[in-house]
């Protein structure tokens, strides 16, 4: 006997973005230039879309790439955007601007990841900061998410812990409602369960303008600031799904312990 497969109607899937976007049929129909009917009966299946109508309407819903292609084949168009390999010859440039920017940001951390955050590009600062773990634990994939917040892993060295874990799950929290994708929701309920009850009251937030890392580290205790840059325009997947995380110094002793460490590899 043969299981069907259940794929969900494209009036269903676009409904569910609009609903999460939490835009209404009448703003949404005024933005794209289509009657708020029209609108309304492409959601219930009662006139077909157009690939530029769903090409539109995903552009004001900032629905992510991959999302994109799911709608149009549920539509029964090809999908408009590629999904390459990094390491492919198309993405040449990229990645060479990725490397770029890791080797040039040593000696502080810096590291690649996607979507789930997986690990795909590392500068040498981050093999330093992680020195202090069981090479076990970094067996690719490594998954910046779960390696913060294991108790075998970073976890025991964050002496934050309860700040830095509520930021980390208000991240995947946030990012599951921005890309639809279970499996942020997945690894934020898995993580849950790893972090300690959050904090009350405002005692750490007036001690820094920004919420650092703060880690326990052999060579001196380490204070990071982290910033995060996304590629503009992207038009595939792969790079509409990576993220470069950049830590830098949240103080003086930092940078002399990140400058030593770099100086002894």
């Amino acid at each position: 006997m043969t299981t069907l497969e259940f794929r969900p109607a494209p009036g269903d899937l676009l409904r569910g973005w609009r609903t999460r976007r939490r835009r209404s049929q009448m703003d949404l129909a005024l933005d794209v230039g289509v009657s708020t009917r029209h609108l309304s009966f492409v959601e219930t299946g009662r006139a077909r879309a157009s690939r530029e109508l769903l090409v539109d309407l995903c552009e004001h819903l900032e629905v992510p790439l991959r999302e994109r292609n799911t709608l149009l084949l549920a539509a029964g168009f090809a999908p408009t955007y590629s999904e390459s390999r990094l390491d492919a010859q198309a993405l040449d440039a990229v990645r060479g601007a990725l490397e770029h920017l890791l080797t040039g940001h040593e000696p502080f951390p810096a590291l690649v990841v996607d979507r789930c955050g997986d690990v795909v590009m590392a500068n040498r600062a981050v093999s330093a900061l992680l020195a202090l773990l069981d090479p076990a634990l970094l067996e690719p994939p490594v998954n910046v998410y779960r390696l913060s917040l294991h108790p075998d892993g970073l976890a025991p060295h964050v002496r934050n812990l309860p700040e830095w874990a509520g930021h980390l799950l208000h991240r995947l929290e946030r990012l599951s409602d921005l890309t639809g994708d279970p499996r942020l929701l997945a690894l934020r309920e898995e993580l849950a369960g790893y972090a300690p009850p959050a904090p009350t009251g405002a005692a750490a937030r007036a001690a820094h303008v920004m919420l650092p890392l703060h880690i326990a580290h052999p060579d001196g205790d380490l204070r990071l600031y982290s910033t995060i840059t996304h590629f503009g325009a992207a038009w595939d997947v792969t790079l509409d799904e990576l993220s470069l995380e950049s830590f830098v110094p949240a103080d003086a002793e930092t940078r002399a312990a990140l400058e030593r460490l770099a100086a002894q590899g």
